[in-house]
């Protein structure tokens, strides 16, 4: 089973590969055919990372493709009120008395780091259809549980989300 994606991550990524494929694919291979003229290859620092770059970059290009062709499409159901994908969702720590936010994501565009949580997270799934004012239970797993309240919920544009490196 592949991703599940939206409209817009596959819009971005048919983006990324056309990109690589009309612009960076020509460069790469052009340096590479520049340092392969500089002679012994061997000893050829510039060959060797021109060579790592063209190769990365078809890499990607591959990833991103069969990325795509194995991708559900995920259609954004939740009422504007609702936790869903594309939302950001305000949470309140019943035990730590702490809040925090999240974007509710899919996992191309998932930055834990910046609170970009996908929908198949722990935290993700037990908030996914509940409204502002609902006090859920988190399932990390089978030992370890934790309360919150969601405190509210907005839509917000993923147009201008970044798609993850890999």
């Amino acid at each position: 089973m592949g991703h599940k994606l939206t409209r817009e991550d596959i819009k971005k990524m048919e983006k990324e590969i056309q990109y690589r494929i009309s612009e960076v694919r020509p460069k790469a291979l052009e340096d590479v055919k520049e340092a392969r003229a500089q002679g012994d290859l061997s000893e050829n620092f510039e060959y060797h990372a021109a060579k790592r770059f063209k190769n990365q970059n078809e890499s990607r290009i591959r990833y991103l493709q069969r990325t795509i062709a194995n991708a559900s499409i995920l259609e954004d159901s939740a009422a504007d009120d609702e936790v869903g994908i594309n939302k950001i969702v305000g949470v309140y720590y019943d035990e730590d008395e702490e809040e925090d936010e999240f974007h509710i994501v899919t996992a191309m565009r998932a930055d834990d780091l910046n609170n970009y949580i996908t929908i198949e997270s722990p935290l993700g799934r037990a908030m996914m259809g509940h409204k502002a004012g609902d006090s859920i239970v988190v399932h990390v797993n089978d030992k370890i549980s934790y309360p919150l309240t969601i405190r509210y919920v907005k839509p917000y544009d993923e147009s201008e989300d970044k798609i993850k490196s890999y």
